[in-house]
């Protein structure tokens, strides 16, 4: 009886902690439901208002966050990091939205769904009209498989954002060593392929700052590398970074600082 005890107060603890709702540090999260006609089904959003959202007198500018490879609506919405990190940033703080895919999109159109046209033409003014938010400042930016979503989407949408960042982007020099997946075939690829696009035009972001990180031991660092030199040859607004870690949230979770301050200084001195 005194081991069963133990048992029932230990899941007790452990579900209002380590299994219990992550600390928001006052932001409020709401789940929207996107009837995607680009996808052909029903799709959640998730959208966090940082606190103090109410009190701002203005129209506040939107992130736009795209998850990695099998991600869910969730995968950031339970990360206290990322609500720590918001929280740093007051009353300048965007608002962010979290976008759900089927787990493996790469977040372009392709057979499975027109997932980047999602994105652009339908998350993006649903979340901004229902939160009142300023349609002209969207920043957008991404994990792994999330980044070079959001490079991929800024290099066909120029103009439309106010900055793109990509946290240890999945990005590849070939396409035979892309994975498995990730595209339909070879015209898929060629037609989505985010560093043979900035090979060829290394000025193709246009004047947009753009951010670029990984770790020293990422599988995609070879090219992550490549997308830098490249851009800082060409002279464009790039932040980059190459710091100790792999490609895991434990790195990530190191850095929602930076990223976060990154996203409102571009989105507050966009007009």
């Amino acid at each position: 009886m005194l081991a069963l005890v133990a048992i029932v107060a230990t899941y007790l603890v452990l579900t209002a902690t380590v299994f219990g709702p992550a600390d928001t540090h006052g932001a409020k999260v709401t789940r929207i439901t996107v009837h995607s006609k680009a996808t052909d089904r029903d799709l959640d959003v998730g959208v966090v208002e940082p606190a103090g959202s109410t009190e701002n007198p203005t129209r506040r500018p939107l992130l736009v966050f795209l998850h990695g490879k099998s991600g869910t609506v969730d995968t950031y919405l339970e990360d206290e990091a990322f609500y720590a990190a918001l929280a740093t940033l007051g009353k300048r703080a965007p608002v962010v939205a979290f976008p759900e895919d089927d787990g493996d999109s790469y977040w372009h159109d392709r057979e499975t769904g027109d997932w980047g046209s999602y994105v652009v033409d339908e998350v993006i003014p649903q979340v901004a009209r229902r939160f009142d938010l300023d349609p002209r400042r969207v920043a957008i930016g991404g994990i792994s498989m999330g980044g070079f979503g959001a490079y991929n989407l800024a290099l066909q949408h120029p103009g439309r954002f106010c900055a793109v960042g990509g946290h240890s982007p999945a990005l590849w020099l070939r396409g035979e060593d892309t994975a498995p997946g990730a595209f339909d075939d070879a015209e898929d690829f060629e037609h989505n392929d985010v560093l043979g696009t900035i090979r060829t035009d290394p000025g193709a972001f246009g004047p947009v700052p753009i951010w670029n990180d990984a770790g020293d031991e990422d599988p995609f660092l070879i090219s992550d590398v490549e997308l830098d030199e490249t851009l800082e040859a060409a002279g464009a607004d790039l932040t980059a970074h190459t710091w100790p870690g792999q490609h895991e949230h434990g790195y990530w979770d190191q850095h929602w600082n930076a990223y976060l301050r990154f996203y409102t200084a571009a989105l507050g001195s966009c007009v």
